[in-house]
């Protein structure tokens, strides 16, 4: 047991009294530096007192239920994106669940908001000449938005970004790293590439998708335990236990990649092979990780260590598990039953206002957070995941 957790079980043990901010390690100093980072920079907040969890929701897997749940959450998030927007991809992550928001419930209010904003930021992206995976990610929503109602201005800047990355090997130049050097860009790029794909009807952005996926795949795909390093710097590191780091959002953000890479491939795409075996390996390992409750924890394979669970990366293994079921590509006897107690397990952590708790601070590992953790691109990858659940639902 690490020290930080003995001595939070001690404390508790000696003063008899469990309260719910109490049972888990609280985040380290360092830890506790990105959390105010990220309140400052409006990704989200962690308050000591988030109010009571919500007492009128149903974790069943009906139209209804799931439509409630999803309103109840991407509500309450709208308001705090509304009030405080940003190019960056927190805020990108959450305007992608947005639009499967619309969709699902067929309300065009979150839509209509994320055309505001794209046409607030006029259709541009942030950071320099040579934008990363993270920088292009809003780009999934101007596209949706272009392909809803094509205007050329939508995608004008993002497409000049995209045709100046296609031809390099690496980030940028001067910089060897693979353009998806991190697992966590398999989810912000390839979406953005492939709907250009759709846009404009150009094959060199589905190539391009099929190239640096291979590549990444190759540098981070550990073939025993069929999960994804985070970058290279984690392939030999390890847990308290001795087992490799595999961090639960860093491998959400490879089954959510999956899913809207699958979705948007063309069905007799000869690489669609490849993007389904690694959906079917990792959401069978991930089943196997899953906890008695439904829900699984920061550090996959060293649980104890990482009391909390933790939603962001559990409400995007519902996604990609979800849409494997929907889609056929995983068997319904086998993951319903594994969906349908996280989807129960996820619902625990949503409070009566909304808020959706649980949520690991932005990094690259493991770590310490309140349960009323709560940002805006877990939130995102929740709408998501809410959004295919409803496909279930009236499959």
């Amino acid at each position: 047991m690490k020290p930080l957790l003995k001595a939070a079980v001690l404390l508790l043990v000696a003063s008899g009294t469990v309260h719910a901010q109490e049972q888990y390690p609280q985040p380290t100093p360092a830890m506790q530096a990105i959390v105010d980072k990220d309140v400052k920079r409006k990704f989200g907040d962690a308050p000591a007192d988030p109010g009571p969890v919500a007492t009128d929701l149903s974790a069943a897997l009906t139209k209804k239920d799931i439509d409630k749940v999803l309103r109840k959450v991407a509500d309450w998030q709208l308001a705090r994106t509304m009030a405080y927007t940003d190019q960056i991809w927190t805020a990108s992550v959450a305007y992608a669940g947005f639009m499967a928001a619309s969709e699902a419930t067929g309300d065009p209010k979150y839509r209509n908001a994320m055309a505001k904003l794209g046409k607030g930021f006029n259709w541009s992206l942030r950071g320099a000449a040579y934008p990363n995976a993270d920088d292009i990610s809003i780009g999934q929503m101007y596209l949706e938005l272009y392909l809803k109602e094509p205007r050329p201005e939508k995608i004008a800047t993002l497409r000049q970004h995209l045709d100046t990355l296609v031809d390099l090997d690496t980030l940028r130049p001067g910089d060897a790293r693979l353009p998806w050097w991190w697992c966590d860009a398999l989810f912000m790029a390839p979406p953005v590439w492939l709907k250009m794909w759709q846009a404009t009807g150009e094959r060199k952005y589905l190539d391009y998708v099929h190239e640096q996926w291979k590549k990444t795949y190759d540098l981070l795909y550990d073939q025993e335990e069929h999960l994804y390093a985070r970058d290279a710097g984690y392939k030999d590191k390890r847990e308290g236990n001795g087992k490799k780091v595999f961090w639960s959002r860093g491998e959400g953000w490879v089954m959510g990649g999956l899913a809207r890479t699958l979705e948007i491939l063309p069905k007799d795409d000869p690489q669609r092979p490849f993007y389904v075996q690694q959906l079917r390996e990792m959401s069978a390992k991930l089943a196997s990780l899953q906890d008695a409750n439904g829900e699984w924890h920061a550090g996959l394979l060293d649980p104890q260590a990482w009391p909390l669970a933790e939603t962001s990366g559990a409400a995007l293994f519902v996604y990609g598990m979800a849409y494997g079921v929907n889609n056929g590509y995983l068997d319904e006897k086998t993951y319903r039953p594994v969906i349908e107690k996280a989807w129960a397990g996820l619902l625990k952590h949503i409070y009566a206002d909304g808020r959706l708790g649980g949520i690991q601070q932005t990094g690259a590992e493991p770590a310490y957070y309140q349960p009323s953790s709560s940002y805006n691109y877990g939130v995102g990858g929740f709408m998501l995941a809410a959004a295919e659940l409803k496909k279930m639902a009236v499959r």
